[in-house]
């Protein structure tokens, strides 16, 4: 009967208040299976769960004294402190979850040195400026405006006012004299 499983509980939870070790162990067989399947369902994991039911029967033995029965049945007060203990301890998790993706996210190094790259991007733009500077003027106007300008040969062609092959060659022959110039500078 419901009523005489609270009754019961509560008794051995006033004994237990007074010290009685076998009236814990009783309430300890009462309650435990409860008290673990409401942890279980909370922290969804058994281990955790195991230990937020053991930190709950240590609470209920050290403060059994506070057990009002006037509040409640013994029950239903050990599974409040249960489902309490269990929610603080998915609660820590989560926060000791954030705290590692903060710690991590902060200590993240770069995968290359910026510095480094920025100089090293640097030095190449003068390569290439320098480079440039040696190829034929209608081979640098039809590099620049294909690459740096973003057209096509067919545009090239009519702002330079030059044939549509002769454009085709001029970049070409321009393109293998950048290459061998860069590959000497380094």
């Amino acid at each position: 009967m419901p009523g005489t499983e609270s009754a019961t509980a509560e008794a051995l939870l006033h004994r237990a208040a007074l010290g009685e070790d076998d009236a814990f162990a009783a309430l300890y067989d009462l309650v435990s299976a409860r008290v673990y399947g409401l942890c279980l369902r909370v922290v969804r994991d058994p281990a955790q769960a195991e230990e937020v039911a053991q930190e709950v029967f240590v609470e209920v033995w050290r403060t059994a004294t506070r057990f009002d029965e006037r509040r409640g049945s013994a029950t239903a007060w050990i599974t409040t402190i249960a489902h309490r203990r269990a929610v603080d301890r998915v609660r820590s998790a989560q926060a000791a979850g954030e705290r590692e993706r903060r710690a991590a996210a902060a200590s993240a190094v770069p995968e290359y040195d910026q510095a480094a790259e920025a100089a090293a991007g640097r030095l190449e733009h003068r390569q290439v400026r320098r480079c440039l500077k040696t190829l034929t003027e209608l081979q640098r106007q039809a590099i620049t405006l294909a690459y740096y300008g973003g057209h096509t040969y067919r545009q090239v062609a009519t702002l330079l006012e030059t044939a549509v092959p002769t454009v085709k060659s001029r970049i070409r022959d321009g393109l293998v004299k950048l290459r061998d110039c860069l590959e000497v500078a380094r």
